[in-house]
């Protein structure tokens, strides 16, 4: 098994550690990157689905179809607004994490103690994180498919007829 210069197996390294910092973060956007293209593509196809559908059948039954693209383009959005959130906002949680346990280390309290506040800390933060970014991805999702519903609506009546 290869090892490295500090004699722990490769296997057992994390890829922060066998890439370095700089090439992790650009494999973390280029991980983004494809996750938004591939959105996009979910998108375009939602949108050629409905556009097939509503002229190519009766100018009574694109109210359902509507709906439906509508919530799906929604979801989508909403999903991709949650995944940007978290992307910004996990530095700077990492920075506020650190600083505290820190700051806990230094004013005196044992190892043990700040190992216990550490957890409470994380599972804090979390729970905290977690919500905002379900609510706020919530907001995006229900904002999309209203508007997305009402243009729906309009294309199917102009597309219809």
């Amino acid at each position: 098994m290869p090892m490295l210069q500090n004699s722990i197996p490769l296997s057992h390294q994390s890829p922060l550690q066998l890439f370095g910092r700089r090439l992790a973060f650009i494999l973390i956007v280029l991980l983004i990157c494809a996750i938004v293209l591939s959105s996009w593509n979910l998108l375009n196809s939602v949108l050629s689905w409905y556009a097939s559908a509503v002229t190519g059948s009766s100018s009574t039954g694109f109210w359902w179809r509507a709906m439906y693209a509508s919530v799906e383009v929604g979801v989508i959005l909403g999903f991709l607004s949650m995944v940007v959130a978290l992307v910004v906002a996990v530095p700077a949680i990492v920075v506020i994490w650190s600083a505290v346990l820190v700051l806990l280390s230094f004013s005196g309290k044992p190892r043990m103690v700040v190992v216990v506040e550490g957890k409470k800390l994380t599972a804090e933060m979390g729970r905290a994180v977690g919500m905002v970014v379900v609510k706020e991805g919530n907001l995006v999702a229900g904002v999309c498919a209203v508007v997305g519903y009402f243009l729906f609506v309009r294309y199917g009546m102009e597309h219809a007829l």
